[in-house]
């Protein structure tokens, strides 16, 4: 009976030594330190599952400006984790209202804190649907500002920003909004 449990210990053993005496390629080598390879979370390929907030942000074609955006913050794998969050994403039409050059000078990548602050002012740490929010309701931002809710006739706006869709996706929400909110200094 000793000799059953001895012997996946040798099967092991024996291919540790085999493979401690192949020799390390360049492929080998180039593919364990290749960007795909040092990817986070945004790196998984899962084409079964739900979209997490960053994909359904990507897959429309009215948010191209907020994922260059993140993508210049690097936030593509904070924001592809588990969460959940919800996520307050501004159009391109909202972010071509700014002052002419904002966007632009926001992706410069001295600008990069600015950017992120914006952008973290744009998500909160779990799931808020707009239909569950009150009037004067004030919820935290991952930048650590607040930001309030408005109410009015059924329309629900968040610092004055109108919520006109949502997107249920596999890490939280994404509420399409019509202007681009700052924190305030």
């Amino acid at each position: 009976m000793k000799t059953t449990h001895i012997a996946p210990l040798f099967l092991v053993a024996l291919l540790c030594a085999c493979s401690e005496g192949a020799p390390n390629t360049d492929a080998q080598a180039s593919a364990a330190t290749s960007p795909s390879a040092l990817t986070g979370q945004s790196g998984v390929v899962d084409d079964e599952s739900q979209r997490n907030v960053v994909q359904v942000a990507v897959a429309s074609p009215d948010h191209s400006t907020l994922v260059a955006a993140v993508k210049a913050a690097e936030l593509v794998d904070a924001l592809s984790n588990a969460g959940p969050f919800t996520v307050y994403a501004p159009t391109n039409a909202a972010f071509a209202s700014l002052p002419a050059g904002t966007v632009d000078g926001l992706l410069k990548p001295e600008k990069k804190d600015d950017l992120i602050d914006i952008l973290q002012y744009h998500v909160a740490v779990g799931v808020y649907k707009p239909e569950n929010m009150k009037d004067g309701q004030v919820l935290g931002m991952v930048n650590g500002g607040n930001t309030t809710f408005q109410v009015k006739d059924g329309q629900v706006t968040i610092n004055g920003a109108k919520v006109l869709a949502t997107v249920q996706a596999a890490n939280g929400l994404v509420c399409v909004i019509d202007k681009v909110i700052l924190p305030t200094p």
